[in-house]
């Protein structure tokens, strides 16, 4: 974590714009096509990130549990499909709900309780500007948008999972890692260590 929690958020909100653009970017014939993240089509993918921020104003601002997220006590199907008619205007309200949360006052200073424990506030949202950083670049690669991902978050990025490389195919959320390819730059080790082909 940064130490000041200025920088923190000011990644927070860079990711949350940059998955956003890509958001807004989706053709209408594309929510159904195929993303590099195994039997996620695009709309797959943006509803798992709208859901993820849809999370953060409960477990911030009002102290709730992961645990209470699966029976519908959070005010949406945590397990199902929330982007409805408009995905964009879904996101975009998601999206903003976590900004906010994070951003109110001593936020970054709480503990939140996860589906794995209780972690400090500011790892929690570390964390997800991590997943919107690789996330991105799966949306990108799925609607043909620009691939290349902003130095700055690529670097946050890969300070966030160096130190749990080892651990990240364990976790059962990212593929095995993929050898990077000759000459590979931050950004495509950085995807090939979370199981991306670049």
């Amino acid at each position: 974590m940064e130490p000041n929690t200025k920088p923190l958020l000011s990644r927070h909100h860079e990711a949350l714009a940059l998955f956003g653009g890509h958001v807004r970017a989706v053709r209408q014939d594309q929510w159904r096509a195929p993303t590099p993240c195994a039997e996620w089509s695009v709309r797959d993918l943006v509803n798992h990130l709208t859901v993820e921020q849809l999370w953060v104003p409960p477990l911030v601002t009002e102290r709730r549990t992961a645990e209470e997220a699966h029976d519908g006590s959070f005010g949406f199907d945590a397990d199902g499909d929330v982007l409805g008619d408009d995905p964009v205007a879904v996101w975009e309200r998601a999206a903003a709900g976590a900004r906010e949360a994070f951003a109110a006052p001593g936020a970054l200073e709480r503990t939140v309780q996860l589906s794995y424990g209780q972690t400090s506030c500011a790892a929690y949202c570390a964390q997800m500007v991590t997943d919107l950083v690789v996330h991105a670049w799966d949306l990108a690669r799925a609607i043909g948008a620009d691939e290349r991902l902003p130095d700055g978050l690529v670097d946050f990025a890969v300070r966030e999972v160096g130190p749990h490389s080892a651990e990240l195919e364990k976790s059962g959320l990212f593929a095995a890692p993929v050898e990077p390819p000759a000459g590979a730059g931050v950004q495509a080790k950085l995807l090939s260590l979370l199981g991306r082909r670049v």
